[in-house]
């Protein structure tokens, strides 16, 4: 387990750094990939190399470099042509890094994930080894969300996200968000009015600040979504820096760049921060004190005669919310059971006695408070 990282002045000395590049950071006007910017990207990273850090990248751009090929003049808004787009274009995309990369004798891999990688006790396992393996290796993993095969209604959502899952993935000291701006403003950017906010020690700092949410048109981002990010690694205790992708290479030397995120909290799993902050919720679950009290406590898992009431429908491994009759939140799970079936086991169906269930409602495994 890597110590946190907390001061930006340390970057240059980072173990190992994952680094999210979005689509604005490597296309042209018109949507094409823009392969000079692809290659001064990979000097940086090939620098950061040579002072002997580790680095993943996490890399939008897929979607973006199938736009011309499929004759688009901008980003298309069906979803089914969005991911006929990344299916053209990632390839492209990974031609380009590997052309530039191998010029460098460094060698890529292509890791493509799914929220299914993160939620699933067995994927996870298997996408957080063959990651520190290839860096094991040398190698340079290039991680996307699969945008070919995701559905809408189970996706990271954005690269920001899933940057920040997968830093705690391979136990990354860092966690660097370029974006086409320099940093998070008091303002909107182009106000003069508005200050670059140098460091955030606490999120509740930002209560009062108007932070856009528009990305660019050849992305699905915005700095809501990076400080959403910024939000999750930090609480994992990496420290996160945002910066804009032309002054990356002064970030990773340590200078006075960006907005740095200062790591709060101790080292978590990917897979429950996941839960905790990016999954969709289907369902609530009410309980009654006693039940409430020994989730907040740890180690148990709820079982269904705490259960005092069933909202919302859902099915066995949707991710659902426990919370008190006052309605404040207790946790956030993966159940185990669909609403009727929760309903019966808790001996809520009117005219039907309660049914055992075989399983607790919610392991605790599968449990984040």
């Amino acid at each position: 387990m890597k110590p946190l990282l907390s001061n930006r002045k340390l970057l240059g000395a980072a173990s190992r750094i994952v680094i999210k590049v979005g689509s604005s950071s490597l296309t042209a006007r018109d949507g094409s990939l823009d392969e000079t910017r692809l290659a001064e990207l990979v000097d940086v990273v090939a620098l950061a190399r040579k002072r002997g850090q580790d680095v993943l990248l996490v890399s939008s751009g897929a979607v973006a470099a199938g736009i011309k090929p499929l004759g688009f003049n901008s980003r298309p808004k069906n979803v089914r042509d969005q991911q006929a787009a990344a299916m053209v274009g990632q390839s492209r995309l990974m031609h380009a890094y590997a052309t530039k990369f191998a010029s460098y004798g460094i060698t890529i891999g292509q890791v493509l994930l799914t929220p299914d990688d993160v939620i699933d006790r067995r994927h996870y396992a298997n996408a957080q080894g063959s990651l520190r393996r290839l860096l094991h290796h040398g190698v340079v993993p290039i991680v996307n969300e699969n945008d070919a095969v995701v559905s809408d209604d189970l996706r990271f959502g954005d690269n920001d996200r899933l940057a920040a899952l997968v830093a705690h993935l391979v136990d990354a000291t860092a966690l660097v968000l370029c974006t086409d701006v320099d940093g998070l403003f008091s303002g909107p950017p182009n106000l003069p009015s508005s200050v670059l906010i140098s460091e955030v020690s606490d999120l509740a700092q930002l209560e009062n600040l108007r932070i856009t949410g528009k990305g660019s048109d050849v992305g699905t981002g915005g700095m809501r979504t990076k400080v959403a990010a910024a939000d999750i690694a930090t609480a994992g205790g990496i420290g996160t820096l945002l910066v804009s992708t032309d002054s990356l290479r002064s970030a990773l030397e340590g200078e006075q760049v960006g907005t740095w995120f200062v790591p709060r909290g101790r080292r978590t799993s990917a897979r429950s921060l996941w839960m905790k902050y990016s999954a969709r919720i289907s369902g609530t679950l009410i309980v009654d004190d006693g039940a409430a009290h020994a989730l907040r406590s740890g180690g148990a898992s709820l079982l269904a005669v705490g259960i005092q009431a069933v909202r919302g429908s859902f099915a066995a491994g949707d991710m659902v919310e426990v919370c008190e009759s006052t309605g404040e939140r207790v946790a956030v799970g993966m159940v185990a059971f669909s609403d009727g079936e929760v309903e019966e086991f808790a001996g809520l169906v009117q005219g039907m006695s309660s049914v055992r269930a075989p399983r607790p409602v919610i392991h605790v495994d599968d449990l984040v408070c």
